[in-house]
């Protein structure tokens, strides 16, 4: 470790307090020490030589940037030691934290258990299955060496065509505030005693949670990505702003800055956002980070004035920057802005002990490097048994048979011939959507698991025969002996701006696709999106059923279970099914909302249990 490491230091001693710590460890930093922990670089600039010389605070993975491909956790554990070690032997042996975007499973490890992304866990309404899936995310996470999870994301949706969609829980606030506790999962259960605002993580078996992005990304006009929120503080607070309120109260380690602006100015430097509410009127002693880059977008062009950039979002209350690769610059010219007196030293050190605070609370201190036997876990049943059960309960009935009396599903699973037809119906990688394996996701066989074709072959066994052709052919759709068709449809991966959509129409020649079969053959739709889809009237009343299952990860049995009726439904819309995206934005309560299908909206298989409509926030 570093020149301190025999010295007798109160901030070495894990039997003394953590404000005792911080100050303590705070009045040996220097400048250029202070500054380094307020540093986040990508760990593809990470030099083990320049991560002890600068004091490098915190590194990070890009989607897609890791140790290899298809790296296995103990490739990823065997990375991180090593910049650890680095770290360690820096001045002061100030450990780093390493952050990742595990937004849906540790999903950029291969072999990682993959849950359904946020807008299926919305649909289930479960608080307490999300607490389970932040406790098996954080054991994956930490099985890699990684310490920190950029999640979850708590925006409130309230334009589908926004790219990230599917990352929101619901268009409803009070349906966001009941998941953000997957933070206890991912963090460990803060005790009654824990003081408002304060940083918590329990143990080695757990991460640190990242609230995101304050504040109001889900509500920019027409739901572009990085956009502008145009709303009163009173809507801000009472839509956007309130899931944090939540987030906080567990314990919540750091909250990241968003990416857009409220009415007109960008948030990565707005005071009154970061400092006034967050950390003051709301009482967070966490620490702030940008997102990646975000404070290049406080100049035009783009990151040109990078001292006003660095002075805007610095002096805003962002605490720790994602550089991600220009350190040098950015350390030398936070030092110059300090000297010159356009940083005050106060803010500095505020920003440091907010970043102290958090890696005493987690431990790092005292356990720096991976726990090896957190590694046989990975991707076990247990595991994923808990995403397939996220599966199965998240799926939203929207159709039932042509006639209401005679119910199309549950599926017979001892009929003679099944046709299993469509572009998502034996893709891994559409199946688990964007962020995974790399930041926008792909097609293909990226990681481990059970697509929908594999989960219907187990179910049924040598029941029945299951034919498959991804776009059937003509002899295929004239054969008399099949007795129903599942096709499986939906959107490719994307994230972030690539998402963003101003038409919401099923691509791939999806609808050609349905329309064919279901001409001919008995059909379930099951669409896989993250979010809602133009669903053309004609085509509905070709159907026999429709289930979206929206982006469900790696366990496709859990569709199985259902539709062969070893569970029923229970899922709920998460957001307003639109008819056209001419009534985009169209929220509950609005005297002009006509859906095609309600918030709230959801069937049973068992025809008893006809649809009421939800109250709101149910």
């Amino acid at each position: 470790m570093g020149e301190v490491e025999n010295m007798n230091c109160i901030f070495r001693n894990p039997n003394e307090g953590v404000e005792a710590r911080v100050k303590d460890l705070l009045s040996r930093m220097t400048l250029k020490e202070k500054v380094g922990q307020m540093t986040q670089i990508e760990r593809r600039v990470a030099d083990p030589v320049a991560i002890r010389d600068f004091s490098i605070g915190s590194i990070l993975s890009a989607g897609g940037s890791g140790p290899g491909e298809k790296a296995l956790s103990s490739d990823w554990a065997d990375m991180v030691d090593e910049f650890q070690k680095a770290a360690l032997q820096s001045r002061l042996g100030i450990p780093l934290i390493y952050g990742i975007d595990a937004v849906h499973g540790n999903n950029s490890v291969y072999g990682a258990t993959i849950f359904p992304h946020n807008v299926g866990l919305g649909a289930t309404r479960d608080a307490d299955l999300a607490k389970k899936i932040g406790a098996v995310t954080a054991l994956e996470v930490r099985a890699s060496g990684i310490h920190c999870a950029f999640a979850p994301c708590v925006a409130v949706c309230r334009d589908p065509r926004w790219g990230r969609c599917y990352e929101s829980y619901s268009e409803d606030t009070e349906i966001v505030r009941k998941m953000t506790s997957i933070i206890t999962g991912l963090q460990g259960q803060p005790t009654q005693l824990h003081p408002k605002g304060y940083p918590f993580v329990a143990g080695r078996n757990n991460v640190i949670a990242c609230a995101k992005h304050f504040v109001g990304d889900g509500g920019t006009e027409k739901g572009l990505n990085e956009g502008n929120t145009i709303s009163s503080y009173n809507d801000l607070e009472r839509i956007h702003m309130a899931p944090y309120l939540d987030c906080i109260s567990q314990g919540v380690s750091t909250v990241m800055a968003t990416f857009s602006s409220w009415n007109g100015r960008k948030v990565h430097g707005e005071h009154h956002v970061l400092t006034e509410i967050l950390k003051e009127k709301l009482g967070f002693q966490g620490f702030v980070i940008s997102d990646w880059q975000g404070i290049d977008h406080l100049s035009q062009p783009y990151g040109s004035n990078y001292r006003h950039c660095i002075s805007s979002s610095v002096n805003a209350g962002i605490d720790m920057v994602m550089v991600p690769f220009r350190y040098e610059e950015f350390v030398e010219d936070l030092i110059f802005l300090v000297e010159s007196g356009e940083i005050l030293m106060s803010r500095i050190d505020d920003a440091v002990e907010r970043i102290l605070r958090v890696k005493f609370v987690a431990g790092l201190f005292e356990y720096p490097f991976t726990d090896r036997s957190l590694l046989d876990i990975v991707g076990c049943k247990v595991h994923r048994d808990l995403a397939r059960e996220a599966v199965r309960k998240s799926l939203v009935l929207l159709k039932n048979g042509k006639d209401p009396g005679r119910p199309f599903l549950p599926l017979d699973r001892k009929a003679k011939r099944i046709l299993v037809a469509g572009t998502h119906a034996d893709d891994l990688g559409y199946q688990c959507g964007g962020w995974t394996g790399t930041w926008h996701g792909t097609s293909g066989r990226i990681t481990i698991g059970t697509t929908i074709l594999e989960a219907i072959k187990q179910a049924v066994g040598d029941n029945a025969e299951v034919i498959y052709e991804e776009n059937p052919s003509a002899d295929t759709l004239a054969r008399q002996d099949i007795s129903f068709a599942v096709v499986a449809v939906g959107e490719e991966p994307y994230a972030e701006f690539t998402g963003d959509n101003s038409e919401l129409v099923i691509p791939l020649n999806g609808n050609h696709i349905i329309s064919s079969v279901a001409d001919t053959i008995p059909t379930l739709v099951i669409l896989i999106s993250g979010r809602p889809l133009v669903l053309e009237p004609q085509l509905l009343e070709k159907i026999e059923a429709l289930v979206a299952a929206w982006l469900p990860g790696s366990e496709g049995g859990g569709i199985a279970d259902v539709i062969f009726g070893d569970f029923d439904f229970e899922g709920k819309l998460p957001v307003t099914w639109f008819k056209r995206v001419d009534q985009l934005p169209m929220h509950v309560g609005e005297n002009s909302y006509d859906p095609l299908y309600p918030l709230g909206f959801g069937l049973k298989c068992n025809i008893r249990n006809t649809f009421k409509p939800a109250r709101l926030h149910s």
